[in-house]
């Protein structure tokens, strides 16, 4: 494999690039019009604009990344995360093309892309899941039925997709029909798909994930949870690694059920296998993702494996060089998505351009982003700016570390995440490990976060005002009384 295509944009395009260059392979960028002086196509060997803003345009025309990629003769294509990422049709295009898909098999991922098919696959390994139907439901009368037979509250959730989209938490009976119209009328807007179908709506939930590994040779490997508890709009806002709740037992029994996972649909490449855990630490198995997840950063950290490095690996036919038992935690890692999102109007988008941008430095510290200052972040697409990562030999270092990174971290010219992210870290709820997917909803107002920042305000001033005092008195230091001493030297 010599020449790659990433077919992506922002930092998850820079980041895989980097990989790339470091096994010395060559790169090429797409790039639409409004991304065309990013970081991704000025670090890319070659770079070809692909379109207009608009993602159907550009980053999800498949028919005209393959036709570049034949053109420039790229042996693979990456797809990065989002946009064609976990499009089994694309892969399946790719691959006639003639051209490696990095990522898993078509017929791996489009079982794993429908939450309903992914639980009947995984249904004769004994493997733990929710309450619920296995099969879409469109007759109200059945949801009834069901919602009745497992009790209220109920989750309504797209069979297509994910992000929240076409998902409802449902606590009356008389609230069924109409959410369950507006799930049905969200999945087919956002995927294309209006399946639905109806769950236990588990209580106090934590949101926990294993990363997989899988090559083309039977080789399985687990590597470790991820915390993704700490949520908005059902969209993750800070990952950790590893959880603090699991046990090394139960650590070892979620890794075991994700690897079953990856082999009941004969996976390859990475992926992720999420899970539910209630508050009396039962587990079931929610969904895969069939690809590399924002969140990958902080596995790395810990385990010291680069997983891009290993997709490519296995797309070029190599075994994995390393088995579970060579795999071991190494400290505690810590991400906080910053997006250019407004936590004090409902995390809002808040476009605009980076008038000034200074990203943090220090040990354990790694920034993955994709702008530079003067840039606008284009209202096209997702608007994450980056993801800040802290990695420490324990969780309380990589968490001094983190507020510390967040602190250095200068972004003017628009509103992000990062006063969020403080309030999460210095939350006792978060300190303790005692929080879960209701974190926001339970813990969090604007209002809290406003308190904080007039009270470090205040304590910014008090210490300027000190040291300001200190200083005069250095200056101009107080004058001695005249000793007799000084008298007798001046007669």
């Amino acid at each position: 494999m010599q020449k790659i295509l990433v077919a992506n944009r922002g930092e998850i395009a820079l980041r895989i690039m980097k990989t790339i260059r470091k096994m010395g392979i060559r790169s090429v960028a797409v790039y639409s019009t409004a991304d065309r002086d990013a970081p991704h196509v000025l670090y890319a060997d070659e770079a070809v604009c692909i379109g207009e803003p608009a993602s159907a345009e550009s980053y999800l025309n498949g028919a005209k990344i393959i036709a570049i990629s034949k053109q420039l003769g790229v042996d693979g294509i990456h797809p990065g995360y989002g946009f064609l990422s976990e499009n089994a049709d694309f892969a399946r295009q790719v691959e006639d093309a003639g051209i490696t898909f990095i990522g898993p098999g078509p017929e791996a991922m489009r079982i794993m892309g429908s939450k309903l098919e992914a639980k009947a696959c995984v249904k004769a390994y004994d493997i733990p899941m929710v309450p619920g139907i296995d099969k879409a439901i469109e007759d109200i009368a059945i949801a009834h039925q069901t919602a009745a037979k497992i009790g209220y509250p109920i989750l309504i959730k797209a069979s297509a997709g994910g992000g929240g989209k076409g998902m409802r938490t449902v606590e009356r009976e008389e609230d069924l029909e109409e959410q369950m119209q507006r799930a049905i009328s969200e999945a087919k807007a956002s995927f294309g798909d209006g399946s639905v179908f109806i769950e236990k709506f588990v209580r106090s939930p934590r949101h926990i994930e294993i990363q997989v590994l899988a090559d083309n040779y039977g080789n399985v490997v687990h590597l470790f949870e991820r915390e993704c508890s700490i949520q908005r709009r059902h969209q993750k806002v800070v990952e950790e690694s590893p959880s603090s709740i699991l046990t090394p037992e139960l650590r070892k029994r979620m890794g075991e059920a994700a690897v079953m996972v990856a082999k009941s649909c004969n996976y390859t490449s990475t992926g992720t296998v999420e899970f539910l855990m209630d508050d009396k630490l039962d587990f079931y198995f929610l969904e895969m993702n069939t690809r590399l997840q924002v969140e990958h950063p902080v596995t790395e950290m810990i385990t010291g494996i680069d997983l891009v490095e290993e997709q490519i690996k296995i797309a070029r036919g190599e075994k994995l060089g390393f088995t579970q038992e060579d795999l071991h935690i190494n400290g505690h890692a810590i991400e906080l998505r910053v997006y250019a999102e407004d936590p004090m109007n409902n995390f809002l988008p808040s476009i605009g351009t980076l008038s000034r941008y200074r990203k943090p430095e220090g040990v354990g510290i790694r920034v993955d982003d994709g702008y530079r200052e003067g840039m606008a972040i284009p209202i096209y697409y997702d608007p994450m700016i980056a993801k800040l990562v802290a990695h420490g030999k324990d969780r309380t270092e990589a968490l001094s570390r983190i507020k510390q990174a967040i602190r250095e971290y200068t972004i003017e010219g628009l509103v992000t995440t990062m006063p969020f992210g403080i309030f999460v870290f210095e939350h006792e709820a978060f300190i303790s490990g005692n929080f879960d997917t209701q974190f926001v909803k339970n813990h969090y107002t604007p209002e809290l976060i406003r308190e904080k920042q007039k009270a470090h305000a205040e304590m910014a001033a008090i210490l300027a005002l000190r040291h300001k005092l200190n200083e005069e008195k250095i200056t101009h230091p107080i004058n001695p009384k005249t000793t007799s001493w000084k008298r007798r030297l001046s007669s």
